[in-house]
């Protein structure tokens, strides 16, 4: 059920002022296969991101994003001293602004207009990264996925901004 927009919570919840930034972007050009890192990379309204396996309308999970402050915590959780960002799967590492706040909402990164439609929960891929455990180190924080509503390019460095 939505919140009542004159609620409190409601109004906490849309206070946002700050911005973040993209500090990573990787593909995944089929399932089973290494991430690919780039610098750059193009964004197509109502599909994915090019060279990405959901680049052909994958609707709700367009592209996914994970928080860069939640890195360490999934190392510390999953045993490890780092966790490369690859490793985890997710398209985009964004730092500085809360992820969690823009699930249901409209966001720009760069010239890309986005909506954060779900959770980006674990696979059972992150036992084989980051071993037994591995899943339960990501639950709660596996980041974002978002539907890429205006195509452009990403670019690491880029502006993360609700809207």
């Amino acid at each position: 059920m939505p919140l009542n927009p004159e609620s409190p919570l409601a109004r906490f919840m849309a206070n946002l002022p700050q911005r973040g930034r993209v500090d990573w972007i990787g593909v995944r050009p089929a399932r089973a296969i290494p991430m690919r890192t780039v610098e750059e990379i193009e964004a197509f309204a109502g599909g994915g991101l090019a060279g990405d396996r959901y680049q052909g309308g994958s609707g709700k999970r367009g592209v996914t994003l994970i928080q860069a402050e939640h890195l360490p915590a999934i190392a510390a959780l999953s045993g490890h001293a780092v966790v490369a960002p690859a490793t985890l799967r997710r398209n985009l590492v964004v730092s500085g602004i809360p992820l969690v706040a823009l699930k249901g909402r409209r966001f720009r990164i760069g010239d890309v207009e986005l909506e954060g439609t779900a959770p980006c929960d674990p696979c059972s891929r992150m036992e084989d990264a980051l071993g037994p455990g591995g899943y339960n180190a990501m639950r709660g924080h596996g980041g974002l996925c978002a539907r890429i509503l205006r195509g452009g390019t990403v670019r690491v460095g880029d502006e993360v901004q609700a809207l």
